[in-house]
């Protein structure tokens, strides 16, 4: 049950990230080349977007310089890391779980099957619950395998998107910061300071 919650809640969040943030992305940069606070406020519009708050978290910086723009981003980047990867950590116990408790369970039901077996009055009906009961034990270990299958399906499924997911943040950061070079004015020094350093 807690697999099916969890594996739920990661599909609406691929989902919804699938559908809207490569086209987001692209929009933002293009926004961006012609009006930089035009794209912020586009940006401020879609705050559940993993790219849209990484950006946010550098341009909303106030007169960075690229070192300080570029450290915004990857610290930002590195933030969004354990909402991508989330659940995983749960994923691999339920995977690694599931299979030991389902024979744990097939060895409990075995255990009474053969402690109720009456070896020396043996008639059709003992023989056919014994049968029936090895069978009910053997659905643990069948349970327990199945869980674990689906859950390591989806399991690689959502470290699938992680990493593609990854590429693409990085892909689209470094963009960013390349507009924001070419952008970049360094500031003109202070007419006193100017004055100071023509003097000596």
């Amino acid at each position: 049950m807690i697999a099916v919650v969890l594996i739920g809640e990661r599909l609406l969040f691929w989902w919804r990230v699938h559908q809207q943030q490569r086209r987001f992305m692209m929009t933002v940069l293009a926004a961006y080349r012609e009006d930089p606070q035009g794209a912020i406020a586009y940006l401020k519009t879609k705050p559940n977007l993993p790219i849209a708050r990484i950006f946010l978290a550098a341009l909303i910086l106030p007169e960075p310089t690229p070192a300080e723009f570029s450290l915004a981003l990857e610290t930002a980047a590195q933030g969004e890391l354990p909402i991508l990867k989330r659940f995983n950590t749960v994923f691999e116990t339920i995977i690694t779980a599931s299979p030991l408790l389902g024979l744990l369970g097939t060895i409990l039901g075995l255990m009474r099957t053969f402690v109720n077996l009456n070896l020396g009055a043996q008639t059709l009906f003992q023989t056919a619950g014994v049968t029936r009961g090895i069978a009910e034990a053997l659905i643990s270990t069948a349970a327990g395998l199945i869980i674990a299958i689906v859950t390591l399906l989806f399991a690689n499924l959502f470290r699938g998107l992680a990493r593609r997911q990854t590429i693409l943040i990085q892909t689209a950061g470094g963009q960013l910061e390349l507009l924001y070079r070419r952008n970049y004015r360094i500031p003109a020094m202070p007419q006193y300071e100017q004055q100071e350093g023509d003097a000596r």
